[in-house]
């Protein structure tokens, strides 16, 4: 079976909602060992034979404890992340610190965490998400972009130094996606004209709408799967054109 997990152990931050829980009910589907790291409790029960760990990913001790237990993996997602709207000036330093400590360190503390076991077992796969915000100027997104310009960096620079290991890192760049964050988010930014707000948030991607959380697990599927085995060190828009077709 093409992009088979069977026998892979997994990780997925931020896995209970939106992309993460769609790449965690994919990777299962296709046969791996899922473990779920999420700071929250699952608003719907996930599938019994998903593995739940809850976990703040801005603590490295807890995650050095999940780690511990799991012994070793195959594939880690970074994919928990927050959102932060505002300019430079209407980004505080509490707010930058906030981003930075759950975008950027929290997947630092888990490359950290697991990838001692990748390198004695001479193989394994991180994938990172990342943002079209990673290469183009969005408009008050100053705080959420120096992260997403972060994680990009992180992933070259992982797939550089730990290639000799039989270790394989990429990130993924998505354009905006449909998730209940973005429905939470017109709601209680735009209350009387929501309609509106996502037909507008859905016309910046050149293809007229946002991407499924399944379009970017697919993605995250072929990345993670064998079938990628000749794939280091890049980068993945899936962004309806966003990136290179906007003018």
């Amino acid at each position: 079976m093409l992009f088979s997990l069977k026998g892979k152990k997994v990780v997925v931050t931020g896995g209970c909602s939106g992309i993460g829980k769609s790449i965690a009910l994919t990777f299962f589907q296709q046969g791996a060992e899922v473990n779920v790291i999420d700071l929250h409790k699952p608003a719907e029960p996930l599938p019994d034979k998903i593995n739940f760990h809850q976990a703040d990913i801005t603590d490295l001790e807890m995650v050095e404890q999940i780690a511990m237990r799991l012994t070793s993996i195959d594939i880690l997602v970074n994919n928990a992340g927050i959102p932060q709207i505002g300019n430079l000036e209407k980004t505080s330093p509490a707010d930058f610190q906030r981003i930075f400590d759950v975008n950027v360190k929290g997947a630092y503390h888990c490359m950290y965490a697991f990838i001692p076991n990748m390198v004695k077992q001479k193989s394994g796969v991180i994938l990172n998400m990342a943002s079209v915000a990673a290469s183009v100027g969005i408009p008050d997104r100053f705080g959420y972009s120096m992260t997403k310009g972060a994680i990009k960096s992180m992933t070259q620079s992982v797939a550089k130094d730990y290639i000799n290991q039989g270790i394989r890192c990429n990130c993924i760049s998505p354009g905006r996606v449909h998730t209940p964050f973005v429905d939470g988010f017109i709601a209680k930014n735009y209350p009387d004209n929501q309609a509106e707000m996502f037909e507008k948030l859905s016309k910046t991607q050149p293809l007229g709408r946002m991407a499924k959380p399944d379009e970017i697990a697919n993605l995250a599927l072929y990345l993670c799967s064998d079938e990628a085995a000749f794939i280091t060190g890049c980068d993945y828009p899936i962004d309806g054109g966003f990136i290179y077709l906007n003018n």
